[in-house]
Parts: C-alpha cells; structure tokens; sequence
C-alpha cells in the first residue's frame, strides 16, 4: 500500500512548500473561517475564494487533477448528509413529487441553503488538501503543537497516520489468507468469518498498541515530539499571511457595501 496518499507532494521546492507550517495552519483556518461566514447570496466572495485558491495552486505547484480528484471523494458525503435539507426546510414550494405513498415538497429556501453547502464545503476541502499537500506530516503536526494544540491530540494524530497503514496492510493479508482457503459458503458463514477478522484484527491492533507502548516508554518518552528541523518564522510568510488574511477579510466585507 502506498504510505504518502496525503502528503504526496510535499517533498516539492515552491513558495508554498518554504512556508512555516504555523503560517499555513493559521491561513487554512482564516480561509475556512471566512468561507463558513459568507451568507448565501455571496457570490463575489466565493469567486474571491476560488481567486485564492487558483493562485494558492499555482505557486504550489501541486497538480491540478490531483487537487481536484481528492475533493471529489470528499463531496459525495457532504451530499448524503446535506441532500435532505431541500425538502425538510421550510419555505416557498419550489416542487412536490410523489414517491410512492408519500409526497414530498422542495422549498427555494432548502435549496439555497443546499447549495450554499456544498460551495463551502469544496471551497474548505481544496484549502485541506493544498494544505496537506504542501506541508509534511511531521513539520504539520510540529506547528499543530508550537500553536498550543493539546499535545494527546497531537500524538494521537500522529500514531494515526503511522500505524493506519500498518493495520490496512494487516487486513490484507488476512483477506488475502482468506481468499486462499476458497471463502464461500453460505451468506451466514460469510458473515461470521468476517466477523472472525474483525475481532482478530482488533486483538492485534490492541496488543501492537501495547508493545509500541512499552518500547517507548523503555526509551524515556514523555509526550512530548522532538524533531531535528526547527520551525523558523521568515519574512515570506508575515506576506503571504497578510496578504491572505486582506484579501478574505475584504471577502467578507464587500457583501456589507
């Protein structure tokens, strides 16, 4: 399995990738921010954000069907969650369909709001993966701590990325092994052998969990995450995150004029 799905291209030298991972983190967060207060009729300050976002991409010099593929998983779920607001949003009717023994009703207010989500969320997942995209793992989780983060949710951030794919590399083998033995039968003896895995692969994650444990302890680790490279704030980032936090501050102020 491949281990750098996230931070695939973080390895690349731009302006993007020279830049304090605190000064991204702070940006991203001020960027979502204003995203998430445009009210519903913005339309000058999502297409300022998505202005931003272009030119945050080419200076990144991150490939854009790989940014654009990566929000595309992300969306699908936005829309399960947010596709009944339509028609539980009160308001002026904008259709009524009958499905079966029920009719149904969509309200205009149900669908602004619908869209309105949707642009946010797009507009917040390319931010992430620009993010992630630009910045490694440990120098993201180092400023994620040097901005005060807890420290428990910085480690456990960070034994996430490292053991996730050691336990998906775990469930292969085991499919792998089961496939082997010719796995069929009936549909409750699918059900039990999967559930057999299951419980197998949780004794294992817990047991590895606690040797891991155990070695670092023995080595003197006391919480806290030390890495070789310091994080070194420069005069390239004081521009880029004035010129970011201008630029969505005048976002969100020009649907006032």
């Amino acid at each position: 399995m491949r281990h750098s799905f996230l931070d695939q291209y973080s390895d690349r030298d731009s302006l993007i990738h020279r830049l304090d991972p605190r000064t991204k983190l702070v940006s991203t967060f001020l960027f979502i921010t204003a995203v998430a207060l445009t009210p519903p009729d913005g339309w000058v300050s999502y297409a300022l954000y998505s202005a931003i976002l272009a030119i945050w991409l080419m200076l990144s010099r991150v490939p854009l069907g790989y940014v654009l593929k990566r929000s595309l998983v992300v969306l699908p779920f936005v829309v399960l969650i947010a596709i009944f607001i339509p028609f539980f949003r009160e308001g002026e009717i904008a259709g009524s369909y009958n499905l079966w023994l029920w009719q149904v009703s969509v309200t205009h207010s149900g669908i602004i709001i619908l869209r309105n989500i949707l642009i946010r969320a797009w507009l917040s997942v390319l931010s992430l993966i620009l993010l992630t995209s630009t910045t490694k793992l440990p120098d993201l989780l180092r400023g994620l701590e040097q901005l005060h983060m807890p420290r428990v949710m910085v480690m456990v951030l960070s034994f996430m990325y490292r053991y996730i794919f050691v336990l998906v590399d775990e469930v292969m083998r085991m499919k792998q092994a089961r496939d082997s033995r010719n796995f069929g039968g009936r549909r409750w003896w699918q059900i039990r052998t999967v559930g057999n895995m299951i419980g197998t692969l949780f004794i294992r994650a817990y047991e590895r969990g606690e040797r891991v444990y155990a070695a670092m302890m023995a080595r003197g680790f006391d919480g806290q995450s030390r890495t070789l490279k310091r994080l070194e704030f420069k005069p390239a980032d004081a521009y880029f995150g004035l010129s970011l936090g201008t630029l969505v501050i005048w976002g969100n102020l020009i649907n006032l004029i």
